[in-house]
């Protein structure tokens, strides 16, 4: 295993700072570039050998017959000690098509929790993201009834750790108002920075920030500039997103996906590159 850093995750929870996303390993939304179930299995169970001890995935994470919260089970139950498994629940149900649940109304996230637990074969999630979308309203209008709702879980000991997802500054300061947010899992990269507020914050309170789409809407510029680095490293362009977003706080957690184990990797090497006062100039 290569040496990007340790973070207490939720202040007792110490997880490598780079993790694995399950999300690609059901192909969800679109299973054309889907592992098989065997090969599915042999990239989580590799992903441990080289001492990955945080997933990311979500019961809607299914497509296909494929659910990624099986496949974890199937793979790696029973669980080695030290690994967490962070979820997520919120608008979306099951991942199924034509599901028209709204996760967010009332009893639908014990239920969302509870899938998940069974699921997993777990007494207990490490973690639990409520994920907030722009799509449906949120009940009352804000935060408080669903995270009230998570807390009351976390009471019961079916949570220990409450997370927010996919939100603006202004939703994230919310949420803390409601529930002890333990992490926050937003789409952010070099190319896509709106989290920039979320993360200061989060770097001085504790917080693990998650960002998602570690390579996605790189423009031509951009692009050049990380496959310059790339080729003074050898290494991917992948693999400097990666180092980048390690470099840029010591509470940012990666949780890239692939259905690949040399891909996998690929990734979890990208903790071993140092990137330099130049590259990280020249990156911007």
């Amino acid at each position: 295993m290569t040496h990007p850093g340790r973070f207490a995750l939720g202040g007792d929870l110490e997880v490598s700072r780079i993790g694995y996303g399950s999300m690609k390993l059901t192909g969800w939304p679109d299973a054309s570039r889907r592992p098989d179930r065997d090969t599915a299995h042999a990239v989580l169970r590799r992903a441990v050998e080289l001492g990955v001890d945080h997933i990311d995935t979500s019961f809607y994470y299914d497509h296909d017959g494929f659910r990624a919260t099986d496949l974890i089970r199937e793979a790696l139950h029973p669980y080695p000690a030290g690994l967490r498994i962070v979820t997520k629940v919120g608008p979306i149900m099951t991942g199924q098509e034509g599901d028209a649940d709204d996760g967010l109304a009332p009893g639908n996230l014990r239920k969302a929790v509870e899938w998940n637990l069974a699921s997993l074969g777990v007494d207990t999630l490490d973690a639990v993201n409520l994920r907030v979308d722009g799509v449906n309203p949120l009940p009352g209008g804000t935060l408080e009834r669903p995270l009230t709702d998570l807390r009351e879980l976390q009471e019961e000991g079916l949570i220990r750790h409450v997370g927010i997802s996919n939100v603006p500054f202004e939703r994230f300061e919310q949420a803390r108002q409601f529930a002890d947010i333990a992490c926050v899992q937003n789409f952010y990269n070099l190319a896509v920075r709106k989290s920039e507020k979320i993360i200061e914050v989060c770097e001085a309170e504790g917080i693990a920030f998650v960002p998602f789409f570690p390579v996605s809407r790189f423009n031509d510029e951009i692009t050049e500039k990380v496959t310059a680095v790339a080729a003074r490293h050898g290494a991917t362009i992948q693999q400097i997103a990666l180092a980048w977003l390690l470099r840029r706080s010591p509470n940012i957690l990666v949780i890239p996906g692939t259905g690949s184990i040399a891909h996998l990797e690929e990734n979890v090497a990208a903790g071993d590159i140092e990137l330099t006062s130049a590259d990280l100039a020249e990156l911007g």
